[in-house]
């Protein structure tokens, strides 16, 4: 193998497999594989991974695109289905649900952004939604569907689009796009981590005694964090006296009817629960704050809950809430949920895998390992979690409840510094943080906080130069046509069953195809 960079990094050991081994190993295999750099991945069928059926947002398409993998293909391989958005239900107060969609809300009027025409109209008395101009919405709350680039010239086309996948057959379908790719897959369980005298990792030791020698160890052993967490002790931020919840039981039910186009979070009395619907077969979840709910308690919470017979006993999973503050440590990536977990509400734990990833590509080191290259990657990922945070920590901090303990103590729970500042400049007048790259876009922001009854005190006054008729006129027209448009479209289930198809669960999965 030859280097053109004399100091060039020569192997990567990715210690886990999983969502995370496999998608870093389908990402680095992707641009390495015409060699320059050996990839070998270390796994355990022994200690299994957390792969209950996962919800994506929208990013995780454009990672399938730069692998090259045909969309079609993959949705059929992985049971997956559709994702509008999510719908909340009994976050504000019981009785009460509200939808964060996908893609945009409305369409400018004049000059000016829709949301705020629309805070002028409502300030006048207009009695829409914001949510009857979210196309992504309308069709979850119709439960119809179509690739929304497929509806151009129509009011669809903003709607924006993600998965439900089962998360195991992700990792399976990846696993065999890497190894295509020359990616090594070593079986076994890691006893050891040997390290050089300045600290860094020299290579793992296997427990049948095999050695693995790497230059870069990305650590996907999830919440055993063996390398970045066991062995170089990095600190771990903790972030759980913000988000209460530690502990989620979790199992998989037969479908009762059509999947649904979105992710269903309905809180409950010590948490919330989710329900994920793909297309042979449902993921469900109770998401719990174990100082107030039991196991026995959270276990009957679920099962009580749940459409559809049960596939499996119901499974626990601890978590603890929060982010390493450094997630590139010597010569160590941690990727995945050994750097930081932030609760799954609103499904980014694949994406922060696919950013992890992406940032070490466009910040690639050499073996010096240069301290300017790893602070920066440091501070952009560290960014994105501290993101995720708060918007997270938005659904909850605004809640009306105070039914339970739960819902009093998180009344009660500190709110981070950063999303006050954001809330104290949305409330004035709508106006919005900007971020670099930010994970979560405007109609996102817009649609927590109006679910969540944050009202700006204000328009801001330049809506004012345009007549208000014209502002009316749009609402009053837009919102039934897009009702009307979405009425017209073929249900989930029938788009589903017409463009791609999965097969039943047990049958074997198909081969991965790319697009040529």
């Amino acid at each position: 193998m030859t280097h053109t960079h004399p100091n060039a990094i020569r192997k990567i050991v990715i210690v886990g497999g999983g969502s995370a081994g496999w998608i870093t190993a389908a990402m680095l295999s992707h641009y390495f594989q015409r060699g320059g750099c050996a990839i070998e991945l270390v796994e355990s069928e022994e200690i299994g991974t957390i792969g209950v059926g996962e919800s994506t947002i929208p990013p995780f398409l454009q990672l399938l695109a730069s692998l090259g993998i045909d969309e079609q293909a993959f949705i059929q391989a992985t049971q997956a289905s559709f994702k509008l958005g999510i719908r909340f239900e009994d976050w504000k107060a019981t009785g009460e649900r509200y939808h964060h969609p996908f893609g945009a809300i409305g369409g400018p009027i004049g000059p000016h952004e829709f949301y705020q025409c629309w805070l002028r109209a409502k300030a006048a008395g207009h009695p829409s939604e914001l949510q009857d101009f979210a196309p992504g919405s309308i069709m979850a709350q119709q439960g119809k569907f179509i690739l929304p680039f497929k509806a151009q010239r129509t009011l669809i086309a903003g709607a924006s689009y993600a998965l439900h996948v089962d998360a195991r057959l992700v990792a399976r379908y990846l696993r065999d796009y890497a190894e295509a790719r020359g990616v090594k897959r070593t079986e076994g369980i890691v006893s050891d981590v040997i390290t050089h005298a300045d600290g860094s990792v020299a290579k793992v030791r296997m427990k049948d005694g095999r050695e693995i020698e790497g230059d870069l160890f990305v650590d996907c052993t999830g919440f055993r964090s063996l390398l970045i967490g066991k062995t170089l002790e990095t600190p771990f931020e903790d972030w759980s006296d913000m988000l209460l919840c530690d502990r989620a039981v979790v199992v998989q039910t037969e479908n009762v009817g059509a999947p649904h186009p979105y992710t269903l979070s309905k809180a409950e009395a010590g948490g919330w629960r989710w329900r994920i619907p793909l297309q042979h077969r449902a993921g469900n979840g109770y998401v719990f704050c174990s100082r107030f709910v039991s196991d026995d308690e959270a276990r009957a919470t679920l099962l009580g809950g749940i459409e559809g017979r049960p596939l499996m006993e119901p499974m626990f999973i601890p978590f603890k809430t929060g982010v390493r503050q450094r997630l590139w440590e010597k010569n160590v990536v941690a990727v995945g949920l050994s750097g930081g977990f932030i609760e799954p509400l609103e499904s980014t734990a694949l994406h922060l895998i696919y950013r992890g990833v992406d940032f070490l590509l466009r910040f690639f080191p050499d073996r010096d390992f240069d301290p300017a290259l790893r602070a920066e990657y440091n501070r952009r990922m560290v960014a994105d979690y501290e993101e995720i945070r708060d918007f997270i920590v938005l659904h909850y901090c605004k809640t009306q409840r105070d039914d339970t303990p739960f819902w009093r103590a998180v009344r009660e729970a500190p709110i981070p510094e950063s999303l006050k500042a954001r809330m104290a400049l949305f409330e004035h007048s709508g106006v919005l943080r900007e971020g670099v790259d930010d994970m979560f876009r405007d109609p996102s922001w817009q649609s927590v906080m109006e679910g969540m009854g944050v009202r700006p005190r204000r328009y801001q006054q330049l809506v004012d130069t345009i007549p208000y008729e014209v502002i009316s006129q749009t609402l009053d027209q837009s919102a039934p046509m897009l009702a009307a448009q979405v009425a017209g479209l073929p249900s989930h289930g029938e788009f589903l069953a017409k463009n791609c198809p999965a097969p039943p669960p047990e049958a074997p999965m198909a081969p991965f195809k790319t697009v040529a």
